[in-house]
């Protein structure tokens, strides 16, 4: 015999552990628990929201259409009079063993030919908001020794409900949070460039990563007065939805002040916008309106490339330094511009054992980044480019990418610039080929089983050979 009760419970238990629907389970679980106890029906009974003194009835076993309460809880009819409304109120489990409904009861043909009921509340933080009545057609129907675990196994089975419940919520709001976020990131996608720049002797190619569905890199180009190109990457600190937004005024601030619409003859035209003014103007408005109050700042790097003299012009506000991959190994920087601050340009040049490639940080114009002090300075700095020379420009979620760990407290190894450079050494004939390359490399690093744990952007460019036929 009870081999056969187990059997049934066990049976019990693998249906309820599938059901993700309350109102299912619900179902399930009554019919099961019908037969195990050879019961005669049941009322179940709801106060949750509901003003002291009403209650409704949510289910019943004489309900031929049953009302869903978690989808439509509000077509149920509140009651306030009969003896489920005492019994709740009430909010203690018993017995009576010699029943008879109140012919008056407004809900007396729930109860059928009961004669004995079970009467048990399920407490939720401590109060009775739920309960069920169990109904039997004979008198002395329950036996008393068994009312105590019955009474617990129902209240058990109202906090798994409860929990059933709280899970759907979770997973439903997570659903809603999900479908605004591809919303929030497909709004950022369409701030980023559609194409790229294709007559300023530069081949370029691009990567944008989120690590949520928003992020807070960003990367831009400018086409600019006098067939100069603008190139911007960003890094917003932070990540996903707050970062996106501050990225989405970092892209408004900067088409705003693109170029320099100062005081010009009609034969100049205006002049683009020297980096070093560039990044002091964003980091007023930044300061002044956006991260004054909030903690977030922004690091970037701006360059203006000028493809008549192969030269570009750079500012960094506290952003990792781009690498240039110089494939005759000789450069040349000097300054540009006076009073605004910075260090001074120097002459850089070097080779190493590939093939005279020298690979070059571009770091002689860093200044605070954006967002922090509005009365910061920048500076800036000038190199001449080469034909076949490769411009990689990165947020650190490239360089800062985690190695797998081989125990579980072992320290995780960073990609680094060291291996950044390493993938560069060798020659490939277009940017896409070294972006592919730069990708390679940081997946193999992160192994199989790595994740993206912040945002990653590339910019590769690299400086054309000349046309044939055309003098440089």
């Amino acid at each position: 015999m009870w081999q056969q009760r187990l059997d049934q419970i066990v049976v019990l238990m693998r249906e309820m552990s599938s059901h993700a629907d309350p109102q299912t389970m619900v179902r399930a679980y009554g019919e099961r628990v019908r037969s195990i106890q050879a019961n005669d029906g049941f009322i179940a009974v709801s106060r949750r929201g509901l003003a002291p003194g009403q209650y409704k009835v949510t289910r019943a076993t004489a309900h031929a259409n049953p009302i869903d309460p978690w989808k439509d809880g509000a077509k149920i009819p509140i009651s306030t009079h009969g003896v489920l409304g005492q019994w709740i109120a009430d909010g203690l489990p018993r017995l009576i063993q010699d029943f008879v409904v109140p012919p008056d009861d407004p809900y007396a043909p729930l109860f059928g030919a009961a004669r004995s009921v079970a009467i048990m509340p399920q407490f939720d933080n401590g109060e009775a908001l739920n309960m069920v009545v169990i109904l039997k057609n004979t008198p002395n129907g329950f036996d008393p020794e068994r009312f105590p675990e019955l009474f617990w196994q129902s209240n058990l089975f109202g906090r798994a409900t409860a929990s059933l419940v709280l899970s759907k919520q979770l997973k439903e709001a997570l659903g809603a949070i999900d479908r605004e976020l591809r919303v929030v990131a497909d709004i950022q996608r369409s701030l980023l460039p559609t194409e790229l720049p294709t007559c300023v002797g530069l081949d370029i190619a691009t990567h944008y990563q989120t690590s949520k569905q928003a992020g807070g890199d960003y990367f831009d180009f400018f086409e600019l007065p006098g067939g100069k190109l603008g190139i911007l990457i960003a890094d917003v600190s932070g990540h996903g939805t707050p970062a996106a937004v501050l990225m989405a005024i970092l892209h408004a601030i900067a088409h705003v002040n693109q170029t320099w619409t100062g005081a010009c003859t009609e034969t100049e035209g205006p002049e683009a916008i020297d980096p070093r003014q560039w990044m002091a103007f964003v980091n007023r408005q930044l300061c002044e309106r956006y991260t004054r109050l909030s903690g977030t700042f922004v690091t970037a790097f701006y360059a203006v490339y000028d493809p008549a003299s192969r030269s570009l012009t750079y500012a960094s506000a506290g952003h990792n330094p781009p690498r240039l991959r110089m494939a005759n190994a000789a450069c040349a920087l000097s300054p540009v511009g006076g009073p605004i601050g910075g260090v001074n340009g120097q002459t850089t040049s070097g080779s190493d054992d590939a093939g005279g490639v020298l690979m070059l940080p571009l770091d002689e114009a860093q200044g605070l980044p954006l967002g922090i002090l509005p009365e910061a300075e920048y500076s800036q700095a000038t190199i001449t480019l080469d034909h076949g020379d490769v411009l990689v420009l990165y947020t650190d979620g490239i360089t800062e990418a985690f190695g797998p760990a081989v125990a579980p407290s072992a320290h995780r190894e960073l990609f680094g610039t060291e291996r950044l450079d390493r993938t560069l050494i060798d020659p490939r004939p277009t940017a896409q080929a070294h972006l592919e390359a730069i990708l390679a490399s940081v997946a193999s690093h992160a192994g199989p089983n790595g994740s993206v744990d912040d945002d990653r952007t590339l910019i590769v460019a690299r400086v054309q050979p000349p046309k044939a036929g055309v003098a440089h």
